[in-house]
């Protein structure tokens, strides 16, 4: 019994295959146009977002009073440099950035818009920052350059900053990918389509053929009623009522004949 199951159900996601297959093109019809609107979305009403960024090298021993770096220090460095990053992300840095730059965000809305890592765990991390304009966003990345030597100096003793590398104005936005996004709408499109066709297939409890109630229940058949409602159907017993008229005609001409060659 087991094993018959496991035959049905076997011959049941076999019949799911090939529905999915049979409405293949709902399926990849569905993708086309939810990817169509994942792009119509994206172009619309999705900003794009440009990036510039700055790269400081820092450690923590005074140039000025030394000219020798050790191992220690460039360790220690690489572990400053979340130190100098807190520093950066602070209220009173933000404030200061907002003030010099011009700016008309708050210090939580730039906050946001600035990210910092250690580049490679070496002790150069790299400060970037995310607008949806261009020239913004470089004023700002440069204008941190500018700012956070002093502050780090200020704040962790026997520290420099060296600014490696000013942003410059990349007028090539960073989001969104209109590829990523058509992607996920083809995506989901697919995902919908399968799902209501699956839907469909466990939900339908009609019977479509004489072989499926042989197979299920195993009791004979007595008789079909035809289907009319098919184009090929219709044809076939229009066929049929034509003829039995025809010859319905014929029999009624020749018993006329008949009829009055007796007379």
């Amino acid at each position: 019994m087991a094993q018959k199951e496991r035959d049905m159900i076997e011959i049941d996601l076999l019949k799911l295959v090939l529905i999915l297959w049979r409405k293949a093109w709902a399926i990849i019809l569905a993708a086309i146009v939810m990817g169509g609107i994942a792009f119509g979305v994206t172009y619309n009403f999705i900003a794009p977002k440009y990036q510039a960024s700055v790269k400081v090298y820092v450690n923590n021993t005074n140039q000025s009073s030394t000219t020798t770096l050790t191992q220690s220090d460039i360790t220690v460095a690489k572990q400053l440099v979340k130190t100098y990053i807190v520093t950066l992300k602070s209220r009173t840095t933000l404030n200061q950035i907002i003030t010099e730059a011009g700016l008309e965000y708050d210090f939580n809305e730039l906050n946001e818009m600035i990210s910092a890592a250690a580049i490679n765990e070496t002790e150069v991390f790299e400060v970037t920052v995310t607008s949806e304009d261009a020239k913004e966003a470089a004023l700002i990345a440069n204008t941190i350059a500018d700012i956070l030597p002093s502050r780090i100096t200020e704040i962790v003793e026997n520290s420099s900053v060296r600014i490696v590398d000013y942003a410059i104005i990349d007028e090539e936005p960073v989001s969104p990918s209109y590829v990523k996004n058509v992607a996920i709408g083809a995506l989901a499109g697919i995902v919908i389509a399968v799902a209501l066709i699956f839907l469909q297939f466990v939900l339908d409890n009609k019977i479509h053929s004489e072989e499926y109630l042989i197979e299920h229940y195993k009791y004979p058949i007595l008789a079909v009623i035809p289907d009319l409602n098919t184009a090929s159907k219709q044809k076939y017993y229009k066929k049929k009522k034509s003829r039995y008229s025809d010859n319905a005609a014929s029999s009624s001409t020749e018993t006329d004949s008949t009829s009055g060659k007796a007379e």
